[in-house]
C-alpha cells in the first residue's frame, strides 16, 4: 500500500459571518496547525470594510497568530462557489460546521453542508462542537469495511491520530445481519448462527490485521488499537457505536462519484449525517 504521511497539507473552510465565526475560526486555525497545513478562509459574499474588520479582530485571538492563513473573497451560489475553490486552490480537506437541532443536543447537516459532502473531490471535516478552548482528542473510530478505499481512511485515522495525540484507535467492522444466512428459529439454528457470527468476526479482524501490518511503524507505535465487530445496518451501527463509547472524531470512507455508489452513500452515510454522533472526517482521495 502506498503511504502519504501528510495527507492534508491545504485545507479550506468556508466561513459566514454568524455568531459562531469566532469559534469556527478558532476550531478550524487549531486543526490546520495540528495537520501543519496551509489554511485557506473563504467566505462567500462581498468583500467590505467592515466584514474585513470583524475577520481581522477574530483572526487576532487565534492560538496560532503566526500560521500560514489564507483569505479569499467570492460571489456566487455557496456550493458552486466552494465547489470550484476546492479545484482551483487543489484542497486536501474541506472543513464544514454542521447544526445543532433546536432545544436538542442533536447535530445534523446543513443542506448546503450535506449538498457539499456529496459532491466535493476532497476529504470533508463536519464539525459539530467547535470550542473556543481545544478539547483534546483521545479517541478516534474507523470504519474497517471491505472496500478499497478502507486502508486509505484507517492511514488517514491513524494520522489524524498522531496529529492530535489521540491515544486510542478503535476499527470497527461492521457486518450486514444479512450475511449470517441462518433463520433462528430453535435453540440448534441459534448455536449455528453464533458459529456463523464467529467465522465473520475472524474473517473481518484477519483483514483488518493485514491493513494495520502495512502502515507505517511511527504511525501505530504509540496508539491502542483495538478492532470491534458490529452485527447490524451499515453506517447507522458505526455511528451509533461512537455515540456509545464517546468518540472525539468517526473517521469514514467517501464513496466514488458514480450512480450506484451514490445511491450506496444515501444509505451508509444518511444516518450518520441526519444525526452526527461526534466530528465527522469523510475520506476521499
Amino acid at each position: 500500500m502506498e503511504t502519504h504521511p501528510h495527507p492534508f497539507k491545504r485545507i479550506l473552510f468556508g466561513f459566514a459571518f454568524s455568531p459562531s465565526l469566532e469559534i469556527n475560526l478558532q476550531e478550524t486555525t487549531r486543526i490546520a496547525h495540528f495537520f501543519n497545513a496551509k489554511l485557506i478562509l473563504l467566505h462567500v459574499g462581498k468583500k467590505t470594510k467592515e466584514k474585513l474588520g470583524v475577520l481581522n479582530g477574530v483572526l487576532e485571538k487565534i492560538d496560532f497568530p503566526d500560521d500560514a492563513i489564507e483569505v479569499q473573497w467570492e460571489e456566487g451560489k455557496p456550493v458552486s462557489v466552494i465547489l470550484e475553490a476546492c479545484t482551483k486552490f487543489n484542497i486536501d480537506l474541506l472543513v464544514l460546521g454542521a447544526l445543532q437541532h433546536e432545544n436538542m443536543y442533536r447535530f445534523y447537516v446543513g443542506s448546503i453542508a450535506r449538498t457539499l459532502t456529496r459532491k466535493v473531490n476532497c476529504s470533508v471535516l463536519l464539525l459539530i462542537k467547535p470550542s473556543a478552548e481545544r478539547v483534546p482528542c483521545k479517541h478516534i473510530v474507523v470504519n474497517g469495511l471491505d472496500a478499497p478505499e478502507t486502508p486509505v481512511a484507517i492511514l488517514d485515522a491513524f494520522y489524524a491520530a498522531n496529529a492530535f495525540g489521540a491515544q486510542q484507535i478503535t476499527i470497527v467492522e461492521e457486518i450486514r445481519q444479512q450475511e449470517i444466512h441462518v433463520t433462528v428459529e430453535d435453540d440448534r439454528s441459534l448455536m449455528k448462527a453464533n458459529i456463523v457470527k464467529e467465522r465473520l468476526k475472524h474473517r473481518e479482524e484477519s483483514r483488518v490485521r493485514k491493513i494495520l501490518k502495512s502502515l507505517p511503524e511511527a504511525f501505530v507505535k504509540n496508539i491502542k488499537v483495538k478492532t470491534q465487530s458490529i452485527f447490524g445496518k451499515r453506517g447507522y451501527s458505526i455511528g451509533h457505536y461512537a455515540e456509545i463509547v464517546r468518540a472525539d472524531l468517526l473517521v469514514m470512507n467517501g464513496p466514488k462519484k458514480t450512480g450506484l455508489l451514490d445511491r450506496v452513500f444515501k444509505h451508509d452515510l444518511e444516518y450518520i449525517l441526519s444525526d452526527l454522533p461526534t466530528d465527522l472526517l469523510i475520506i476521499r482521495k
